[in-house]
């Protein structure tokens, strides 16, 4: 064969070649940048029926969901894209006693590590969630039966299938609270900025509610007494034969009142 064909042939090759080695690369670059690294923390302690439970997180989502043990289990799955090494500065503390478990997320003082924690906890059904918070990410409750302060700042509050009495908090996000049974008991308050909130009662429920939205809607199907007229997007009304406080707040965002579960 002749010489120069060869050539031809070799020097085509050696292009192909190349072509593909840059394509893997660029795939392999692309790959590595979305890599995440991932470590989990996971542990059971005792806790009797109506303990009490509460939990601290910065950045990541927190479920919690109720179950038929009397003990309490902790998943945390921490993940970064940065180091690896990151995941080892972010610790997981537990205070486990006779009546009650905290779980406390320890970020480095003075030093932002780009570390989420995504918890998934399960309690005992009758508990008492003292205090469930997180700064950036979701708090979700299901299936328990008590009573709880509920925080977040930059995500949603939502509470299903459970019954009690609890109150919700966050600042960017929706409030949405769902419950087969209203205790009596303390106030309850569940507010926003900036989101909607959405109440979802019994038929039965007994409460004197507010409710006011500066910037948005306000809908309610709940029978009720309201003592005065409406101001603005409020009113203030009576539910059954009243009993504990119910305050609903938001700034930038409507107000749904529903009997039974809203199934939305």
């Amino acid at each position: 064969m002749d010489a120069g064909i060869l050539q031809s042939k070799s020097r085509s090759f050696l292009s192909a070649a190349i072509r593909v080695v840059i394509v893997a690369a660029a795939l392999l670059c692309i790959s590595s940048s979305g890599f995440a690294f991932t470590q989990v923390f996971q542990q059971s302690y005792p806790l009797p029926s109506g303990g009490r439970f509460a939990l601290a997180n910065v950045n990541g989502s927190v479920q919690v969901e109720g179950w038929e043990r009397d003990e309490v289990e902790v998943r945390a799955v921490k993940t970064t894209e940065g180091d690896d090494g990151d995941l080892n500065s972010v610790r997981i503390e537990v205070e486990s006693a006779r009546d009650g478990v905290a779980v406390h997320t320890r970020y480095p003082q003075d030093e932002g590590v780009p570390v989420f924690v995504d918890y998934q906890i399960r309690v005992p059904y009758r508990v008492l969630l003292s205090d469930i918070a997180t700064v950036n990410g979701s708090v979700s409750i299901r299936g328990v039966e008590g009573s709880g302060e509920l925080h977040s700042v930059n995500g949603n509050v939502d509470v299903t299938d459970s019954a009690g009495r609890f109150s919700a908090h966050t600042t960017n996000g929706n409030v949405h609270l769902e419950l087969s049974r209203l205790e009596d008991g303390a106030p309850m308050v569940l507010e926003t900025i900036n989101g909607s909130v959405l109440l979802g009662l019994p038929a039965n429920a007994h409460g004197d509610i507010r409710a006011r939205s500066l910037n948005g809607e306000l809908n309610s199907d709940l029978p009720r007494i309201v003592r005065g007229s409406y101001e603005g997007r409020g009113f203030h009304g009576t539910l059954g034969s009243g009993g504990g406080a119910i305050t609903l707040r938001t700034v930038n965002g409507g107000i749904r009142i529903l009997l039974e579960r809203p199934g939305v």
